[in-house]
């Protein structure tokens, strides 16, 4: 089922680890691509996720989110999200995320990372 903000509940179930909400925003052909793998799939995604991420202790922390200003909604359109991927105090590594949508599902996520 989507949600209104499928991109917000993207970040706060990677860091609730409310892995059945994640599978519910991503849309049946989900794919992420990012620099060390990709994910061709909705399941592979939360099962790595869920079984095989190297830190689960980990939260996002946003720094920004854009949109085109045409958008007069998010649905069908491309989100960017810009933040840092944090243990305690530490940042692990600064990213950007360009969401696809539609539907209310998250269609795609392309991964830039340093």
């Amino acid at each position: 089922m989507p949600t209104d903000d499928p991109v917000a509940t993207y970040y706060r179930t990677l860091d609730d680890h409310d892995y059945e909400t994640l599978r519910s925003v991503l849309s049946r052909s989900f794919v992420q691509h990012r620099p060390d793998r990709t994910f061709e799939d909705r399941e592979s995604f939360v099962r790595f996720m869920r079984d095989d991420r190297p830190s689960s202790e980990t939260t996002h922390e946003l720094d920004g989110r854009f949109r085109r200003e045409d958008d007069e909604s998010e649905a069908g359109s491309t989100v960017l999200v810009r933040g840092r991927v944090r243990n305690g105090e530490e940042t692990l590594l600064r990213f950007v995320d360009a969401f696809t949508l539609a539907d209310g599902h998250i269609e795609r996520v392309e991964t830039y990372t340093r």
